[in-house]
């Protein structure tokens, strides 16, 4: 079985100097939860190449970060990461979205992407996102033509999460508010910033950073022991 984790190439915010892209350990988590289950795993981003990493996410206290920040073949495939067209996704059985600021930029516009989650869906596989990596399914349409999140309960960085980060002026629009207004059933944890998915069939949504590995356990559970 193999996983394709989708992660962002944008390092730039409309106006702030400071560098955005990819949350690392929504990232190193839910690869460190597959990687022990011996899943295979390719990485892919909107245009290939370079996937950046949020200067404020590289702690590397936290031991999964450092490990992998400090493993060559794990870095490797961020600085080569496929674009959509070299991947096949007939040859997954799940499509993973990380988050990061930037992905906000470059995830929804992404029809590559798009059809990627489609096909892997319609197949039989799981979608799986995190944070703001959720903003990836705000288009995913259906063979039907129907929204894949109209109607689904799904989770997501909250209004108040992002407040919390005092981000809000430069973000395109509020992750939340986005998914209520595609028909998406949106839940959130009472507390900002704990651990808190959201599962409905085969779509797993985790809502902050702290999720990642939860995202990945729940994926793992519904693919090989149901």
């Amino acid at each position: 079985m193999k996983a394709l984790i989708v992660c962002t190439n944008n390092d730039t915010y409309p106006t702030k100097t400071s560098k955005t892209g990819l949350w690392l350990n929504e990232l190193t988590h839910f690869y460190d939860v597959m990687a022990k289950r011996r899943i295979l795993m390719d990485f892919v981003s909107p245009l290939g190449g370079t996937v950046p990493v949020d200067e404020r996410s590289l702690d590397l206290k936290d031991e999964c970060n450092a490990r992998y920040w400090e493993d060559a073949a794990f870095r490797q495939k961020l600085r080569n990461s496929f674009k959509p067209s070299d991947v096949d996704a007939a040859d997954y059985r799940l499509i993973y979205f990380a988050g990061g600021h930037g992905a906000m930029w470059d995830f929804p516009a992404s029809v590559a992407l798009q059809n990627l989650a489609k096909t892997i869906y319609e197949r039989n596989g799981m979608v799986t996102a995190i944070a703001h990596g959720v903003c990836a399914l705000l288009n995913v349409r259906l063979s039907d033509g129907t929204l894949l999140i109209h109607d689904k309960y799904v989770t997501g960085y909250s209004n108040v999460e992002e407040a919390l980060v005092s981000f809000v002026s430069e973000v395109p629009f509020y992750l939340e508010d986005k998914l209520k207004e595609c028909g998406a059933h949106y839940t959130k944890a009472m507390i900002p910033f704990v651990e808190f998915i959201e599962m409905d069939e085969r779509l797993i949504t985790g809502q902050n950073s702290h999720s990642a590995r939860k995202v990945a356990t729940k994926a793992l559970e519904e693919l090989f022991e149901k």
